[in-house]
């Protein structure tokens, strides 16, 4: 990354993100057990500009990947990703929406905080 790239990207604010559990809205694991890998598979190739490579398919996006929170399987979903691709984004929107899956909002770390 060049200097001037890294300069502009510390004057953007932090990317937001949120999580998309695998819980119905009623507290019911989703199923199939996979359905964050499914998800994410078919989300893998919206990625940044010039970070594809030999290997790219071969991973999740970033701004779409498999998680797990508190033992439920989960998607982190970067609001980045409206921007790239709006309808890659609502497409994700409607999954969770169409299954019922609860959708919570990440918070930035104490630590992130404090170098604002």
């Amino acid at each position: 990354m060049s200097r001037k790239m890294a300069d502009e990207a510390d004057k953007k604010s932090p990317a937001r993100e949120f999580f998309i559990q695998g819980l119905t809205s009623k507290g019911r694991q989703f199923r199939p057990s996979d359905w964050a890998e499914r998800l994410c598979g078919v989300m893998s190739c919206f990625r940044p500009e010039g970070s594809g490579g030999p290997n790219a398919h071969l991973q999740y996006s970033p701004y779409v990947r498999p998680t797990v929170l508190g033992g439920v399987k989960s998607v982190v979903v970067s609001e980045a990703l409206r921007e790239v691709e709006p309808l890659a984004y609502h497409f994700v929107m409607n999954f969770a929406k169409d299954n019922d899956l609860q959708i919570v909002d990440a918070c930035p770390l104490p630590e992130e905080r404090l170098k604002s």
